[in-house]
């Protein structure tokens, strides 16, 4: 594991050790848990790389709400394997968080507490069965905008664990549209329960990419040490360039009074999404922040148990191995 105390001890703040860091990220060469590595990377990765686990472990609520309403057990089965993905992700992501240093414990008593931060776009309710759709469709559609660069991350440990992630993340995905296209094919009421899910979800699946990029505080260092690889807005415009057409394949009118495709550039043009809002939902104030930290923390309080008998059966084992 990772020890800060290394970056201390080896004098990592020095300008030379900084610029040969710098240099060798520069070479694409992947950064270790071992490696020294500047103070202000570190920090980066553990904010970075525990929002990440954090969302994939609240993400788990909006669709597990739906596992017992489910339309047919082939929707059920199919739904209850995504949101077990999900817990494994968040578990990939919180081991490699560790590699830097921190503690899984740490990182949750953060969000128990309140304040660490997860994905603005789980504060939203899912209302009705097309919002399974939609997540899966568009909010998953961006996480994989997002991650699919995290596989190319400096740092190991995290590229390695968004190499799966972004695996199981693309069948979510197709599971999601495919929910669309069967209720956009369906009943006049199926197919405007399918427009109201993309009314709602559209622009909070555009504010996922994070603020303009003259306004990101991170996004230039994180680019620099290649921790990301494209900018917020290079990501959005992509996400709009490839689900306008989808939209169009089902049927579904994106509620974007701006959007229109411009020849000359070979992209869509779309709306400013509502950024009070999203900054609104970042301070605590969306629909269900509330609903979502008191969920998590009754399931952490009720899965105490476990984690005791873990430790009790650990503790036992390592006894026998000394005896």
């Amino acid at each position: 594991m990772y020890s800060q105390a290394l970056d201390e001890r080896d004098g990592v703040a020095d300008e030379a050790v900084n610029a040969a860091f710098e240099q060798r990220v520069a070479a694409e060469e992947k950064v270790e848990a071992n490696d020294r590595m500047p103070a202000a990377y570190r920090k980066t990765l553990i904010r970075q790389i525990s929002q990440h686990a954090h969302s994939e472990i609240i993400g788990m609520q909006p669709e597990g709400n739906w596992i017992t309403r489910a339309p047919s057990l082939r929707r059920k089965a199919i739904l209850l394997a995504k949101v077990q993905d999900e817990a494994g992700h968040g578990l990939y992501l919180y081991a490699a968080a560790e590699t830097l240093g921190v503690s899984r414990e740490e990182l949750v008593d953060q969000l128990l507490a309140g304040t660490a931060k997860y994905s603005s776009i789980f504060n939203y309710p899912t209302l009705t069965w097309a919002d399974m759709g939609a997540i899966g469709w568009l909010v998953d559609g961006a996480a994989i905008m997002n991650q699919i660069p995290l596989c190319r991350c400096s740092y190991g440990p995290y590229a390695r664990a968004m190499m799966r992630i972004c695996k199981e993340e693309s069948f979510h995905q197709r599971q999601g549209f495919e929910i669309m296209v069967t209720l956009s094919r369906g009943t006049e009421a199926q197919r405007a329960m399918a427009q109201d899910a993309l009314n709602r979800w559209w622009w909070p699946s555009l504010m996922m990419f994070g603020p303009h990029d003259s306004e990101s505080t991170h996004s230039d260092t994180s680019m620099r040490w290649k921790i990301k690889r494209f900018s917020n807005d290079e990501l959005r415009q992509k996400f709009v360039d490839v689900t306008v057409p989808q939209a169009d394949f089902l049927g579904l009118a994106v509620p974007d009074p701006d959007l229109r495709y411009d020849d000359a550039t070979g992209h869509y043009v779309f709306g400013e999404p509502d950024w009070s809002e999203f900054k609104a939902v970042l301070r605590g104030e969306g629909p269900c922040n509330a609903q979502r930290l008191a969920h998590r923390r009754r399931a952490h309080d009720d899965g105490a148990w476990v984690r005791e008998a873990a430790q009790a059966h650990a503790a036992k084992q390592q006894a026998e191995q000394v005896a």
